[in-house]
């Protein structure tokens, strides 16, 4: 089986090696970006098998912007929101979009359950939803 590639979009460079050290351990190739610009040349360029973008990035910019960038150009591209607080809009908003939302702290375990089931095409929210 291929190693699958993640893109990691976070604005906490903490942040960013955790899960890069994380997912690699997991056997993932991870690609992370700091920024809502770095996260755009990074799917411009790689072909990203999952995107993890925190929600909230630059003031004029959020994870919203990221995911929905991605998929222009993958319209099925599985998605997971990390957020340390959300709206009532922000969850409607994912939840509408298939996409689950995990909240910082993340539970590593919760996260390494979702980012497995999506990857393997298992029902993208609701299955993400049962790893909880």
């Amino acid at each position: 089986m291929d190693k699958k590639q993640i893109l990691v979009v976070d604005d906490e460079p903490n942040v960013l090696v955790t899960y890069r050290l994380i997912l690699q351990q997991q056997g993932f190739t991870v690609t992370a970006a700091i920024s809502s610009e770095e996260a755009r040349r990074c799917i411009d360029s790689v072909d990203i098998d999952l995107l993890l973008c925190d929600l909230s990035l630059e003031k004029q910019e959020s994870g919203f912007d990221v995911i929905e960038y991605a998929r222009k150009k993958n319209a099925k591209i599985p998605a997971v929101l990390l957020t340390g607080y959300a709206t009532q809009d922000a969850n409607d908003w994912a939840e509408q979009r298939g996409i689950p939302v995990l909240f910082k702290p993340i539970d590593i375990q919760q996260l390494l359950d979702t980012i497995n089931k999506l990857i393997k095409n298992e029902g993208g929210l609701n299955a993400a939803n049962q790893a909880k």
